[in-house]
């Protein structure tokens, strides 16, 4: 499994995020038995650079937490059985053969924010983030009501095996 972080914000986070984050990533896939190695790319950056990403690619021209991009199309949240349906070559890393996920873009900036607004540590803000990206990386979405529910239980599942409580 790679996975890729870079830090890119002068601010400091006060936590150690790259552990952190590979624990959620491989809790994430354990818990929805993802039968691939993955490559997942993390960047952890400041409120401006995610404000223009986040209007090039929602036009929403303002800060956000976390952004996902991932690189597979579900029939189905979380059946990895697609990727059997596609070509390879859309699907793996030609050199390491590992399934590519796609991409998380998290605020520093507001991890530290939500943190004290929500009265919780920063390990479980960056955790929390995480948790819900790697699930918009295996095709969940939170628009309507019942899947809302649903990607908020399986947040939990992975956050209380990794005991990052509120």
């Amino acid at each position: 499994m790679a996975i890729h972080i870079e830090y890119e914000t002068e601010l400091s986070l006060g936590v150690d995020a790259g552990p952190l984050i590979e624990k959620v990533i491989d809790m994430a896939l354990e818990v929805h038995k993802c039968p691939y190695a993955v490559e997942v790319n993390v960047i952890l950056t400041d409120n401006a650079a995610i404000a223009s990403i986040n209007e090039e690619y929602r036009n929403l021209a303002k800060p956000t937490d976390v952004l996902s991009f991932p690189m597979l199309s579900y029939e189905t949240p979380g059946d990895f059985s697609v990727v059997e349906k596609m070509p390879e070559e859309d699907c793996f890393d030609p050199d390491s053969g590992e399934l590519l996920l796609g991409d998380i873009i998290i605020s520093v900036e507001k991890v530290i924010e939500q943190a004290e607004a929500y009265g919780h540590s920063r390990e479980r803000e960056l955790g929390f983030l995480t948790a819900h990206s790697m699930l918009h990386l295996f095709g969940y979405d939170h628009m309507e009501e019942e899947e809302r529910i649903d990607m908020e239980a399986k947040q939990e599942a992975i956050l209380s095996r990794l005991e990052l409580y509120r």
